[in-house]
């Protein structure tokens, strides 16, 4: 680029046009400009916009200060919108020139250049030029500019340049987030009536919260951004009274909420309550942002409380008649399903009959609407009432025949739901009338180990709530092998839900004969030295219910599963506590496990149980000591047997 000579005093931007920059140049000048058109005509045949964009860049680079200026402004006179001229731009080497700009201390220059890049950068192919050429540097360097309409013209620009993962890495590298959080510092944000130069500081931040938020949608910049301050930085804007920072602030907080710390520094900073404010706003993108950033906050139980007591729950079930707004329609949806699991907030929707409105929405939504539909139908179904109003809404047809479906997301909601809805007898007969049994057997099968679990969590409850059960598992083809199989896999919920399973098809005896032959009890024996509780607890479980066929209790011990189930008596969960109790007496009525257990210290720690006030643990303990008693007995009567023997 040209050396610049220092700058006069110019003009408004939009009294000069092409044509006036071209009167302004020399003869020599037009004969370069005539060579280069000639030069590239060789090569393709230049449109309108391709020949206009080819001689302002040429006034740009080889004009002085003034025709510089002169001819940013007619670019800018440009429609610039048009991918014609934002190719143009990139393909005759302006943005080298641009960029070489930025670097310059020429503020109107910058200002010029920065308006161009800020509109051709909207273009895929130019953007990446942009970050290619080192132009994100250069605006980085600018952000620390005194002059704040240099400082927001930079983070605007910036917004709509950093939008894919390259750039933002470059953010990061070279300490964008830092000085982009360090624009939110606006305490004018906090004052209803401003000057003129108060407004420039609201420009300022909400350009910043622009930048940050094309920028969070890298996890990194997400953590980046919490880490730097910026979460408190946002709630103070989030309570400005200035509606134009809104909906960029909202939109950054529902990115930054999809990271564990982000979500505490949201609820630390008592943000909640202000997104469901904004949830009965009249604008439906802003709604929308406000749900989604619900629906990612509501993991945690306690701000669920926040929801459900800032009366948010009434104006997300309103928007769930917003059907023409798929984007709205998801957040919402969203939204309520993670609310929904609290059982409160699943009675609140059943009161505002939200239910019957989910029903209404399985039919003809979009697959992500669906999702969302479902697992919040799955968790309100566990309140009893709302089982019954699925049923007659006629939803579980809806949702048996969503679990032949490839959806992934799809297959474990609908699974958890019909598994829930299961717990009702009259809407057990119509899951079996369905053959939803069969199809939710099928998906033990699917090669996602979540959709194994829940569909084997799934089982549990149809089996038990459901006659003639043992023929109907007999009738599945392989289904017995399937699912003693599935204990040889590596994923804990996997194993968990299996068992589970194994223990409610164990207790008929056909069934477990066949299980037995599958070598299920050196299989079981394999997860007794887990730690986890859950899987402590049905894997206990399972063996309770093996023991009682031929001789596998025995074939437990032959296994060496006594001596580690007896240390699972040591967890702190009283469910595992129970079934362990209870596997123990299974397994006590095979006499050498009897002394396997005693030589472990079982009996302290079954003595100690029996003061429990849960019932099923007193009883299971006792008979558990028992029986190691009559064994100390029996052997010391033999005892004395031999010894009268020898006397006589």
């Amino acid at each position: 680029m040209a050396t610049r000579r220092p700058t006069q005093a110019l003009r408004a931007m939009s009294k000069f046009n092409a044509e006036e920059v071209h009167l302004s140049s020399s003869s020599s000048d037009d004969e370069e400009i005539e060579r280069i058109v000639r030069r590239n005509s060789m090569k393709v045949e230049l449109s309108v916009e391709y020949q206009k964009i080819l001689k302002l860049v040429y006034f740009v680079k080889r004009g002085n200060q003034t025709a510089t200026v002169l001819a940013l402004c007619a670019i800018l006179n440009c429609n610039l919108a048009e991918e014609a001229y934002q190719l143009a731009m990139k393909d005759v080497g302006g943005l080298e020139i641009l960029l070489n700009l930025l670097d310059t201390d020429v503020t109107r220059c910058q200002m010029g250049s920065l308006k161009i890049l800020k509109e051709i950068g909207r273009n895929g192919q130019v953007r990446r030029t942009i970050a290619d050429l080192g132009g994100i540097k250069s605006m980085v360097r600018i952000l620390d500019s005194p002059l704040k309409d240099l400082r927001s013209l930079t983070a605007e620009t910036l917004a709509t340049v950093v939008v894919f993962h390259r750039a933002r890495r470059s953010m990061l590298q070279l300490g964008g987030i830092n000085k982009l959080v360090s624009l939110l510092d606006c305490p004018s944000a906090r004052i209803t009536r401003l000057n003129a130069e108060q407004q420039r500081d609201i420009e300022v931040a909400r350009c910043g919260v622009l930048a940050l938020w094309s920028c969070s949608k890298s996890c990194s910049i997400k953590r980046a951004i919490q880490q730097a301050g910026g979460i408190p930085l946002l709630a103070d804007l989030l309570r400005s009274s200035h509606k134009a920072l809104l909906t960029p602030v909202v939109g950054t907080l529902e990115e930054c909420a999809s990271e564990k710390c982000c979500r505490m520094a949201i609820k630390l900073e008592g943000m909640i309550p202000d997104l469901v404010q904004y949830l009965r706003s009249n604008k439906s993108e802003l709604q929308k942002l406000c749900a989604s950033a619900i629906f990612k906050c509501a993991e945690d139980a306690e701000t669920r409380d926040i929801v459900r007591a800032c009366k948010g729950l009434d104006p997300l079930a309103s928007l769930l008649n917003n059907t023409d707004c798929t984007e709205l329609l998801t957040a919402a949806t969203g939204a309520i399903w993670k609310c929904s699991l609290s059982q409160e907030n699943a009675n609140r929707f059943r009161d505002l009959k939200a239910v019957e409105t989910l029903v209404s929405l399985l039919n003809d939504q979009p697959e992500e609407i669906q999702v969302n539909v479902v697992g919040a139908l799955g968790e309100c179904a566990k309140v009893p009432e709302c089982r019954i109003i699925i049923r007659k809404c006629g939803g579980i047809p809806q949702l048996v025949s969503l679990l032949t479906g490839t959806n992934q997301a799809l297959l474990i909601n609908a699974s958890n739901a019909v598994g829930a809805c299961a717990l009702d007898h009259e809407s057990m007969e119509i899951i079996n009338h369905l053959d939803g049994i069969r199809f939710l057997w099928s998906l033990l099968k699917n090669p996602n180990p979540e959709v194994k679990s829940v569909a084997a969590w799934a089982i549990c409850p149809c089996l038990e709530n459901i006659q003639d059960a043992s023929e109907m598992v007999c009738s599945f083809l392989g289904g017995l092998r399937l699912i003693v199989h599935l204990l040889t896999s590596n994923d804990r919920d996997v194993l968990a839900a299996v068992c589970a399973a194994i223990a409610i098809i164990a207790k008929d005896q056909k069934n477990l004969a066949v299980m037995t032959d599958f070598n299920v009890v050196p299989l079981l024996t394999n997860l007794t030295n887990t730690t986890d509780d859950l899987l402590r607890k049905h894997l206990a479980d399972a063996i309770a219910s093996c023991c009682t066929w031929g001789d596998n209790c025995s074939a437990f011990r032959q296994a060496n599963a006594v001596a580690p189930l007896v240390k699972h008596l040591q967890s702190s969960c009283p469910d595992v506590n129970r079934s362990t109790a209870q596997a123990l007496h299974q397994l006590s009525k095979d006499p050498e496990n009897c002394l396997t257990m005693y030589q472990e210290g079982v009996v302290k720690l079954l003595i100690i149980m029996m003061g429990s006030d849960d019932r099923a643990l007193q009883l299971a303990a006792a008979n558990c000591v028992r029986n190691i008693r009559l064994l100390a007995l029996a052997y010391d009567k033999q005892k004395y047997k031999r010894v009268l023997k020898l006397n006589h």
